[in-house]
Formats: C-alpha cells, sequence, structure tokens
C-alpha cells in the first residue's frame, strides 16, 4: 500500500487506531477516552464480533497475582487489576465470583516452592492460609495433597461478557468499534499510519496502536518493525468434570517455575462445570482450536523462527509429557488424580480448546512476562498470555498512556 503525502491532505479518520477487540484492545480503547475525552478511537477487529480468541476461550479465572515475581508488570497490574475488575464487573452486571482457590502440593519436593508462594503472597499483601491435609479436605472433601494454601482474592467471570460490556462503554464514548475488519497492510510515515483491511478499507490515524494477540508480531511486521519475537501457538486442552458437584472451586498444582504454564487444574468456572486442564501442546496453526487444524504457511513461520527449535530442545521432556496427555485419556487422567484421586476416564468429557499466544525470543526464551514496545507513531502488545485478562484495565491505562504520549 502507498499512501502519499500528498494524497493524505492531512486528514485523519481517527487519532487512535487500535487493531484488535480482545479484552486487552478494548480495555485500551476505554482508556483512551477516559484519560482524553474527545480523542478519536476506532478498533479493528478482524473476526464478525468482538472477544473470539483468547478473551473468549479461558477458564474465566481472575488471579489473585501470587505466582508472579514482585516488580513485575504481571505481578503489578494482576494484583491492581483484579480488584478492578471485580469492581467493573459489579457495576455494570458482569457475572463474577470470589471463590478463592487451593494451591496443593502432592510431592514433597514441591513444599519449598509452596512456601516461597506464601512468602510470596505475603510480599504482596494477598491473603493466605495454610492447610494441612485434614484442612484441605474441609475446602475440598475429595482434593488429597500433602499441604496447601488458600488465596482468599482470587475469582472467577465471564471474559466475553467483560469484553462486550466494555464494547458498549467504549461505543458510548464515541469509539467506533469496526468488525469484520482484517488488516493486511499498513504504511507508517512522519505525519501518522495508514492501514488497509481485506475489504479495500484504508484508515489514517496519528498513532497505531497493536493488541492483535495470536497475531501481534504479524501486525508489528506490517507496520515495519522487526517486534524481536515470534508468536508461537499453544492449544490449551480442557476436559470437563462429568460431576461438577464434585469440586467447589478451585484446585492448584503448584506451578514448576521454569515454565509458563501453571499445569493441569481443576476450574468451577461461573456457570458450575467444572474444566480441567490445560495440557499446553504446539498448535499448527495460530488459531489451532482442533488436532486437525493446519495452516502451512502459519506452521512454516513457526518452524524457521530459530527460537522454536532453541525452545524445543530446552523444553522437550516438559514437551513430552503435555503431548503424551494429549495423546492419552488414561495419561492425562492420571494428571488428574494427583489433585482429585476418586476421578477416572469415564468422569471426563471433552470441552473446547483454547490457543495460548507466546511471545518466543530468538534465543528460544518464553517471555514471560507482559511486553510492550514502542515505535514511531506506534505501540505494540507483543505478549499478554494469562493473567492478561486479569490485568486488562490497567494494561489498557499502560497502553493508553504511551499511545496518548506520541500524539
Amino acid at each position: 500500500m502507498t499512501v502519499s503525502r500528498g494524497g493524505f491532505g492531512g486528514a485523519f479518520d481517527c487519532d487512535v487506531l487500535v487493531i484488535g477487540g480482545g479484552i486487552v484492545g478494548l480495555s485500551t480503547a476505554h482508556a483512551l477516552t477516559r484519560a482524553a475525552p474527545g480523542t478519536r478511537v476506532t478498533v479493528l477487529e478482524k473476526e464478525p464480533a468482538t472477544a473470539r480468541h483468547q478473551t473468549g476461550r479461558n477458564s474465566g479465572v481472575i488471579h489473585s497475582g501470587i505466582y508472579y515475581r514482585p516488580g513485575s508488570l504481571k505481578a503489578r497490574y494482576a494484583l491492581s487489576g483484579s480488584a478492578e475488575l471485580l469492581k467493573f464487573c459489579a457495576e455494570h452486571g458482569v457475572p463474577h465470583r470470589v471463590t478463592g482457590k487451593l494451591i496443593v502440593a502432592t510431592h514433597r519436593d514441591e513444599l519449598p516452592r509452596l512456601h516461597a508462594l506464601v512468602q510470596r503472597g505475603r510480599e504482596h499483601g494477598i491473603p493466605v492460609r495454610e492447610l494441612g491435609p485434614a484442612q484441605i479436605m474441609e475446602y475440598e472433601p475429595e482434593v488429597r495433597g500433602l499441604a496447601a494454601i488458600q488465596v482468599g482474592t482470587t475469582g472467577v467471570c465471564d471474559f466475553g461478557a467483560v469484553a462486550a460490556r466494555l464494547a458498549e462503554v467504549c461505543g458510548a464514548s464515541g469509539t467506533e468499534i469496526r468488525c469484520g475488519e482484517e488488516v493486511v497492510a499498513a504504511d507508517r510515515r512522519p505525519w501518522g499510519v495508514a492501514v488497509r483491511t481485506a475489504s479495500g478499507t484504508v484508515l489514517r490515524a496519528r498513532v497505531l496502536v497493536n493488541c492483535a494477540g495470536l497475531h501481534c508480531d504479524r501486525v508489528a511486521r506490517l507496520a515495519g518493525d522487526d517486534p524481536g519475537m515470534r508468536i508461537i501457538p499453544f492449544r490449551g486442552e480442557f476436559h470437563e468434570l462429568a460431576r461438577p458437584e464434585r469440586v467447589r472451586g478451585l484446585v492448584y498444582p503448584v506451578p514448576d517455575p521454569a515454565f509458563p504454564f501453571l499445569g493441569v487444574h481443576l476450574t468451577r468456572g461461573i456457570d458450575g462445570s467444572v474444566h480441567i486442564g490445560p495440557n499446553a501442546v504446539p498448535a499448527l496453526a495460530r488459531e489451532g482450536y482442533r488436532p486437525t487444524t493446519v495452516r502451512p504457511r502459519e506452521l512454516a513461520g513457526t518452524l524457521s523462527w530459530p527460537g522454536s527449535w532453541r525452545m524445543a530442545r530446552r523444553h522437550w521432556r516438559y514437551g513430552a509429557g503435555e503431548l503424551h496427555r494429549s495423546l492419552s485419556k488414561r495419561a492425562f487422567t492420571t494428571a488428574v488424580r494427583r489433585l482429585l484421586p476418586s476421578v477416572t476416564e469415564s468422569d471426563l468429557r471433552p470441552a473446547p480448546s483454547g490457543v495460548r499466544a507466546q511471545a518466543v525470543l530468538r534465543d528460544g526464551t518464553l517471555a514471560d512476562d507482559f511486553l510492550i514496545k514502542e515505535s514511531p507513531r506506534t505501540v505494540h502488545v507483543l505478549n499478554a498470555p494469562s493473567p492478561a485478562a486479569t490485568a486488562s484495565l490497567p494494561i489498557g491505562r499502560e497502553v493508553a498512556r504511551r499511545a496518548l504520549r506520541l500524539l
């Protein structure tokens, strides 16, 4: 796409153009209009409606922030974002519930890591209660463990409903949300940025904000930037408990700090169903919600990125275990029995999968924190996995602050 300065004529279609109608993009639009009323904001979403990918395909957990390293963006934004999100849900009638959760150690070698989480929770000011085996059963009669901590501030909500309400609030503030508009070209000039969508629409903005999630690295390259990472999609595979009354709330294992996934856990959602999972396996497409979904060009992009192979060499043992549980329901059930010993294969029913947009650096490092980068006239959100939905309101404010600074 070529947009000449002479043909441009100085007429902007909006001040800030946000690419991506997930919860982070909508939170950014919301923050822009609150921080600078009168700012003309347009959101482009390639799907027919908002929140069709990571926002609408997750377990709905409002994370407390206990897992995250003090000082990290994840810690800062999850701690403030969880309280803000609960307030937003209450004010706007979005279904939500504060349930608390158990983090359960089932092996002795997990006890030091569990104790470290107690200390981290106290550093963050999160209410944490230490439990022994009998006390675990008071909270969750069918769960077994050597020790656990109960985190009182964790909750659940419907993030799709949060996004829908954000879209309504943004619309009432003058934001234009245009669905079914996939960005296929971008042209950045000293005066601003112009983009063209698959429909042929051209929009000109002073500042571009990239919240494209699974496609954020592609959008960064369209804008002329080297993001220094690639999105490697991981499919999160879930099962549903046939008798949800067997689990009262949220039950998590002690996480392995060497890997950014939390392991197989039990989540009672806002609708009362209990989801178990996920397995985290490489997806063969960025929107590869089924194992059979393959997009050769996207797969070739994953395989050609040097970080993919370095990541595989570093984490192959962990990955082999995830893949084994994906292929074998018996192996998956065995993993679940660590927390819920009475479960059988017949108790588990397949549930819809999600895809995590995981940023992988060139050296094979899995980006663990949120990653936000600025370039001339652009702000790119390049890594926003869980707890991004929980932290979406403060993330949106940070992205909006950076965008307004570029106007």
